[in-house]
């Protein structure tokens, strides 16, 4: 497809549209006729002057049919407000957003991540959050005694940046360190002679593609060295994964798994915004045609788009 292709105001990509997802998304919409609007979040707003309230470049008046959220830019509290504002604003006026603000809430948040997990009943590691320190010791202490370490985390982070490994209570963080917030959970020792856990990629309520990661250390992020592996999920690692997304209302997502050396799956995280460069790597399935296909089929029901040129 040439960019001589005219924009379609029905449907906006968030984001700059410049990094290796951006791009590969692009191209995918623009295999099935559609050029989206592009919009920075960091450049879009809420405006009276508007008929919907809103202020996105590229659409004025219009409304568009679906939007799908690629990139939230970081920025103080007010800022990351107001751009979750205007996604919980575009559901508000009945768009198709992938993913909406009450999952990028869910899973940004660890500890509402955590919630969501226990509350729908699916495994996971014992896991506290608080902003004491001195509760904070006193888990840390309390999985000491019993043979357990503990993983800090930051409560807002990805890609494993900021994880610690605790022994002991005197090797919690200072406060500064993890901006006033504690999020502890058990440490999984692995199952296997080395470091490794799953990530499914679920999208449209079914796993599309999988991999286990292999670690040097005990942090299996593929940022940060981690090797990937191509392999198929059992039906109960699907399925988990695939309830997992579902109970932080997730469109898609990377689903962190580990198993324990009692066998059991352990859901870690969910990611709302993941990265599948790695994943692509190891996988046949051109996962941005996956996405875009499935945000399609609910933004644009009743479009055929049966032009899908193969780039």
């Amino acid at each position: 497809m040439t960019h001589d292709m005219p924009i379609t105001p029905s449907i906006v990509l968030f984001g700059d549209g410049r990094d290796w997802h951006g791009k590969s998304l692009r191209r995918a919409f623009e295999r099935r006729g559609i050029r989206p609007v592009i919009a920075p979040l960091a450049q879009c707003g809420f405006s009276t002057e508007t008929a919907t309230g809103l202020s996105i470049p590229g659409l004025g008046d219009h409304c568009p049919r679906g939007a799908f959220v690629r990139f939230i830019p970081g920025g103080s509290f007010e800022q990351v407000t107001l751009y979750l504002g205007l996604l919980h604003a575009l559901r508000e006026l009945g768009v198709t957003v992938w993913n909406d603000a009450r999952a990028i809430e869910r899973c940004v948040d660890k500890s509402t991540t955590t919630f969501f997990l226990q509350k729908a009943g699916l495994p996971t590691p014992r896991t506290f959050a608080g902003v004491d320190r001195a509760t904070a010791q006193e888990v840390v202490s309390r999985l000491a005694l019993e043979g357990h370490k503990a993983v800090e985390k930051p409560l807002f982070g990805a890609q494993g940046k900021g994880i610690r490994l605790l022994e002991t209570a005197d090797d919690l963080s200072p406060p500064e360190d993890v901006d006033g917030v504690y999020y502890l959970q058990e440490f999984v020792p692995p199952a296997q002679e080395h470091h490794q856990d799953w990530r499914l990629f679920v999208c449209g309520g079914r796993v599309v593609a999988s991999m286990i990661r292999h670690g040097e250390d005990w942090i299996t992020n593929i940022k940060l060295g981690a090797r990937a592996e191509a392999a198929i999920a059992s039906q109960e690692l699907a399925d988990l994964a695939v309830r997992a997304a579902a109970c932080v209302g997730a469109d898609y997502a990377g689903v962190d798994i580990i198993q324990g050396r009692d066998g059991r799956f352990l859901v870690l995280e969910v990611n709302s915004m993941p990265a599948w460069n790695g994943l692509q790597r190891v996988t046949s399935l051109r996962l941005s045609d996956t996405v875009v296909d499935a945000f399609l089929a609910a933004a644009l029901p009743e479009s055929t788009r049966d032009a899908r040129g193969e780039a």
